[in-house]
């Protein structure tokens, strides 16, 4: 770079931690478009610039006819929130023109080289909002531009984490249609940042998870990561196609492994959910943890099990070449679906864009996974145990419903949820199941209803004053942090970690008829439940919360839905609701059944369990921020 004296000076800065050596801070006379001319500086962390005031100034500054023309202000960005630099070639760069009535020109627009600093800015009005910044700047030299941003590249290239090769799918068909539009409206903002896309546009149902399933670990070794245009229904089939064949970890206890608990010490409550008498306590006195690294019980039942009936983990010589949590493989979600829950609860917004740049930003979060393994499918099949996972919330009963009856109702788009949950509103059926959940002795603020378990009190039917403090998940969410420091550990297994425990293992039961029984990974925040299912849910804290609606008058269940579609409700303080955070449960149905809704794909089952895996993968986001 060619510099004059009056154009550009160089000192010493503080020492790069990142190097080990002195970073020169740089600084040159540069023009930006729509300011005018600007002192440019380059340190370690980042651009900032300050506008030069005008040469024709008075002893108390520059003014023209008493009014003041030089800006004070200085700006800045950093690196972490530069993306790309681009050369546009010679053209117009336009100053700062202030009408006045005094006659003065205040400014000029003249024509040189220039180039273009891309990057993030967050949204004044909307917290989570991330939009594009762009800064041209111009000099007559093409030199000076060239090296400029040569210098600019070489801190971006220095941003650690960030990708470089990514496969992207793409739902044609999701929401209104909108899959393709939707990734032709941030295409040009990986293009920018060279990142590598290889896009397959899915052709028919499952064809993301064929490919996912099929491809070897070393070609998915060689991306970053792999992004969804899509809904959460297309998330959840990336990620089965990811995890299918990959993840191996001990199955939870089937339904039918709890008859061998009767008759030993400790208590396991059986609670009926439509007020009857407690039956007879199972009973165990057992202290095995929850997925113990010897992979032989839960509390004396088997977990380490397949079809023959062996552990379902490879053998040593059989170790996987991809494996979880992977550090350096991450997921992506572009929301272009109906309700976006997953896209809302990591970014906090539902807008392409902001994913788009999180993701090119090598932002991550933890997300924990639920497994889910059902036994059988009907009372009388004999099914070989099958896997699927969930990210955001596994439903049976109403939410269950609701998917089945919107399948008849796609043309409509996602208003056909709408349509669909009236109907299966006032049909207002419920259904008997028998349900067994892992007590979670260490959250003691969360056993709801442990007094009614026991059959010995009861809650009032509404009770605002009872409504808790809500700590939200969000940005650097300490509760998650906390909770991901064991798996972290690299000492230590990080699947097996999460769910040990020193404690006492004890199961609870809860049956009777319901109207909805819920799992929820994530808060499951969205339009329509703009807290979510439950307020207070984390994306890396290892638990499940189980929420039980049993049933009830209509009107009640109404009043509980109008609390989770109301901004500030509290739709799990009522009596005929039971909310209990946990790590694993068991489901049987009884006589007519429903379908499991999980992350809005449709998923039949007679008896299955499901576990939370901690921290199981890594997303390319940000977390909301509050």
């Amino acid at each position: 770079m060619e510099r004059t004296k009056d154009e550009c000076t160089a000192e010493k800065s503080r020492p790069s931690t990142e190097f080990d050596e002195e970073v020169p801070s740089v600084s040159s006379n540069l023009y930006l478009d729509q300011v005018g001319e600007v002192v440019l500086n380059l340190n370690s962390d980042g651009l900032s610039w300050k506008l030069v005031e005008t040469m024709d100034n008075d002893m108390d500054g520059s003014t023209c006819f008493g009014i003041n023309l030089t800006s004070k202000t200085e700006s800045e960005i950093k690196f972490s929130d530069v993306y790309a630099v681009e050369f546009i070639s010679w053209g117009l760069i336009r100053e700062a023109n202030i009408p006045n009535a005094g006659g003065c020109i205040l400014g000029c627009d003249s024509e040189m080289h220039r180039f273009v600093v891309h990057g993030v800015q967050r949204s004044k009005t909307r917290g989570s909002v991330w939009i594009q910044a762009m800064y041209t700047f111009g000099h007559k030299d093409l030199q000076t531009c060239l090296t400029w941003m040569n210098q600019i590249n070489d801190y971006i290239n220095r941003e650690i984490g960030r990708p470089k090769n990514l496969l992207v799918f793409v739902h044609p068909l999701s929401g209104n249609g909108n899959g393709c539009r939707t990734w032709e409206s941030v295409a040009p903002i990986f293009c920018r940042a060279k990142v590598e896309t290889k896009v397959t546009v899915t052709k028919k149902a499952g064809h993301a998870f064929d490919v996912m399933s099929s491809i070897t670990d070393e070609e998915l070794n060689s991306y970053d990561g792999v992004v969804a245009v899509g809904g959460d229904g297309f998330f959840n089939e990336i990620l089965n196609g990811l995890l299918s064949s990959r993840h191996k970890v001990p199955y939870p206890p089937a339904p039918t492994d709890f008859v061998h608990l009767s008759g030993k010490n400790g208590t396991v409550f059986v609670h009926d959910a439509n007020g009857n008498a407690p039956a007879t306590s199972f009973q165990n006195d057992h202290q095995d943890t929850f997925l113990d690294s010897s992979g032989a019980t839960i509390s004396g039942l088997p977990t380490c099990r397949n079809k023959s009936g062996s552990c379902n983990t490879e053998s040593a010589d059989q170790a996987p070449t991809f494996t979880f949590p992977n550090e350096h493989f991450r997921l992506g979600i572009i929301p272009a679906g109906s309700t976006d829950a997953i896209a809302v609860c990591t970014t906090g917004a539902r807008d392409p864009v902001t994913s788009a740049l999180q993701i090119i930003l090598g932002k991550r979060v933890c997300l924990d996974i639920a497994q889910v393994v059902r036994w059988r499918t009907t009372t009388s099949s004999k099914d070989a145990p099958y896997i699927r996972y969930a990210a955001s919330f596994a439903g049976y009963g109403f939410f269950g419903d609701v998917i089945k009856e919107s399948e008849d109702y796609r043309w409509m788009g996602p208003k056909r949820y709408d349509y669909a949950g009236a109907k299966v509103f006032l049909k207002h059926r419920s259904y008997e199941a028998e349900i067994r959940f892992l007590e979670a002795k260490a959250e003691n603020e969360n056993q709801t209803n442990k007094k009614d378990l026991q059959g010995s009190e009861k809650q009032s039917l509404w009770n605002p004053q009872k409504k808790s403090r809500r700590l939200v998940c969000s940005v650097n969410c300490s509760v998650c942090s906390e909770c991901l420091k064991p798996i972290q550990a690299p000492s230590k297994d990080p699947i097996i970690t999460g769910y040990t425990s020193s404690e006492e293992v004890k199961w609870l039961q809860c049956k009777g008829r319901f109207l909805s029984v819920g799992a929820a990974v994530i808060s499951c925040r969205n339009e329509r439940a703009p807290d979510g299912l439950v307020a207070d849910a984390h994306l890396a804290d290892g638990f499940l919360h189980l929420v039980l609606i049993k049933e009830c008058p209509r009107a009640l269940f109404l009043w509980h839905l109008t609390q989770v579609a109301r901004k500030g409700g509290d739709p799990l303080n009522f009596e005929f609701v039971e909310h209990h955070k946990t790590r694993a449960f068991t489901f049987t149905s009884f006589g007519d059944t429903s379908v499991w809704n999980l992350d809005g794909e449709l998923f039949e089952a007679h008896q299955l369990s499901v576990q939370v895996i901690q921290g199981l993968i890594s997303l390319f986001a940000s977390g909301p921020e509050v």
